[in-house]
């Protein structure tokens, strides 16, 4: 699949087979995530690579929508330092650049936020002066994604402006 079709073909899913995510796609999922652009170069996402269920339930507890989240056989949560300016834009670049990874695999995937930053902290042992900037789920389908035909979509010229606004 090329990669555009992949990025505009990919749909988030909550729902996943118990089927384990191979320890080579793993692997290349994270090292997408490594890959990423970082501001000034400053490389500031570190990657804790859960696949406990037990962490797993544990990390769902921090988000105000993640009860579904211990049903993925993997999920990776994003660390950046709280210090790091344009740190919460780098993790979204790493987060995007592992899904899309995960999707040329068939691997199905979908970003959590963690509303509660401490008990994110302490779920994933992160040290103090880091935070959790998101946490990404990864699996295998459940179920056929839902098609979203592009005429689903608002018209491309209500998204984009040519020079000016």
């Amino acid at each position: 699949m090329s990669t555009y079709r992949t990025i505009i073909g990919k749909r988030d899913t909550r729902s996943f087979t118990g089927q384990p995510v191979p320890e080579e796609s793993i692997r290349r999922i994270v090292q997408a995530g490594r890959m990423a652009g970082s501001s000034k170069n400053s490389q500031p996402c570190r990657f804790v690579v859960i696949d406990d269920p037990a962490v797993r339930g544990e990390v769902a507890t921090c988000g105000d929508f993640a009860v579904w989240l211990p049903t993925a056989p993997l999920v990776v949560a994003v660390v950046v330092p709280d210090d790091a300016p344009r740190a919460e834009f780098d993790a979204g670049r790493a987060a995007q650049n592992m899904m899309i990874a995960a999707a040329a695999e068939d691997i199905a995937s979908c970003p959590v936020s963690m509303h509660h930053v401490d008990c994110a902290r302490d779920a994933v042992g992160a040290p103090a002066g880091w935070r959790v900037s998101v946490v990404v789920a990864f699996g295998y389908r459940a179920r056929p994604p839902k098609s979203v035909p592009e005429a689903a979509r608002k018209p491309f010229d209500e998204y984009v402006r040519r020079n000016r606004w």
